[in-house]
């Protein structure tokens, strides 16, 4: 058996037992793996639900363009779709989703716009807003909207909850969702929901978000609105696709633990995930007192881990905004552990022949060369070499003259493999501002004496 197209295969995900990194939740806990779908991720579904029923109603015409703003896996569904239905794609995203989302669209020969996170859903500059525009600008175009056209819950009602029914032989007692647009929790809730109204649906939010507490209390409050980090959920407006009907809670998870439970699903389950899968075991822990031995809880697991190997899944990127603590050793753990000296500078006005007796006299190989009190260059024995070797009579010059680059800056988070990195045959050390402001030097022999110590 074959299929016709790529778009044949959508659907139809396993569904897999979690066994180590929810051993203390109480319950059988059971992932829905979409990441096999072709497009990596759930939104494949709503994608092409969505430009079916366009099509249908004649909104998207032959040789069409599709204009959405997305984060990046609802415009690999369309993308997908459109190469194999003959469309051209233009999407908008916001500069604070991965690298690799963005490549991924690039990749499907997507036109692909980088817009500010940190605005107003109304602000012209806003991904929303520029998508609606290009929508009016561009001939022959379409947007699918996916925050506001009901063919996203429809996908999932049609498609993610029935297939959920039959996997738990109508076990399911808890269904635990990122909702981000709201089409997945609202129209896989509302069909199990049909099924067996006591199953409850669980909405995993983030901080800097409205979902939560429009739930709880009817306000839509702006106060709780500012940026976070975590993808794929949450949001700063109400989409039509929420159904908050449907949801009995939410539950708000930190970007940091969202971040690092991404990770903990890879190393404790072998389940190679993004981050809302991490946002949503993360809010599944936090709620385990509500659950029973006998439930059964189906987690979404939305997309693929590789969308986000320069941001969760990269450890210098996690501590540089603080969620790693000295798992590994860090310029900080270093510093620590190195004997406390002076760091030997020379002004750039001095001699040649000064930077010669220094580095005689210190037994060093290279200085920190620096202007008016700011470190600008160094200087080292094989600059000098070479210099004196071309005019002996440089002797007397100011080293500002054969200096080269500075040393490369780090900072206390900056872990030891990426300092390793950085150490070369033109840079035998980098430099660190401590917490007190100071310039400190790390060496190959610092870093050594940190491991062996």
């Amino acid at each position: 058996m074959w299929y016709n197209n790529i778009l044949e295969t959508i659907g139809n995900t396993p569904l897999v037992k979690l066994n180590t990194i929810t051993k203390n939740v109480p319950g059988t806990i059971l992932a829905k793996i979409e990441t096999t779908n072709p497009g990596n991720s759930i939104k494949d579904r709503m994608a092409i639900k969505m430009i079916d029923d366009a099509e249908k109603s004649g909104k998207l015409k032959p040789g069409g363009t599709i204009i959405e703003g997305t984060s990046g896996n609802t415009g690999m569904g369309l993308a997908m779709a459109a190469i194999v239905k003959g469309y051209k794609c233009i999407f908008t995203t916001t500069d604070k989703q991965s690298k690799e989302k963005v490549d991924a669209l690039r990749a499907f020969g997507a036109e692909v716009i980088v817009c500010p996170t940190n605005v107003e859903p109304e602000d012209p500059r806003s991904y929303y807003s520029v998508s609606s525009r290009l929508e009016r600008e561009v001939p022959n175009s379409w947007k699918p909207n996916q925050y506001d056209n009901l063919a996203n819950s429809q996908a999932h009602y049609e498609q993610t909850g029935p297939e959920i029914w039959e996997q738990t032989e109508g076990k399911i007692t808890h269904l635990v969702v990122g909702v981000g647009t709201g089409g997945t929790i609202s129209g896989t809730g509302k069909y199990l929901k049909e099924k067996n109204p006591n199953i409850q649906i669980w909405g995993i939010d983030t901080y800097g978000s409205v979902f939560k507490k429009y739930k709880e209390t009817g306000i839509f409050d702006k106060d709780e609105i500012y940026p976070y980090i975590t993808e794929g959920i949450g949001e700063d407006f109400l989409p039509a696709n929420v159904n908050f009907d449907v949801i009995d809670l939410f539950e708000k998870v930190t970007d940091k633990d969202a971040a690092l439970m991404t990770r903990d699903i890879a190393r404790k389950e072998g389940i190679f995930v993004g981050n809302s899968a991490g946002a949503a075991i993360g809010g599944l822990i936090q709620l385990k007192d509500k659950l029973k031995p006998e439930d059964v809880v189906v987690v979404i697991f939305h997309d693929h881990g590789s969308r986000y190997m320069g941001k969760m899944y990269n450890e210098d990127w996690l501590r540089e905004r603080g969620f790693l603590q000295d798992e590994k050793l860090t310029a900080k753990s270093i510093l620590a552990k190195k004997e406390t000296t002076e760091i030997v500078t020379l002004d750039a006005t001095k001699s040649v022949l000064e930077a010669i007796n220094t580095i005689k006299s210190m037994n060093i190989s290279q200085i920190p060369v620096t202007q008016q009190g700011m470190i600008v260059g160094k200087i080292a024995e094989s600059d000098i070499l070479s210099a004196l070797l071309e005019n002996p009579g440089l002797k007397s010059a100011a080293i500002s003259e054969i200096m080269t680059a500075t040393f490369p800056f780090v900072d206390l988070n900056t872990s030891i493999d990426k300092i390793s990195s950085l150490i070369n045959k033109e840079n035998s050390a980098v430099l660190v501002e401590d917490e007190s402001g100071k310039i400190e030097i790390i060496t190959q022999y610092d870093i050594i004496n940190a491991i062996s110590g």
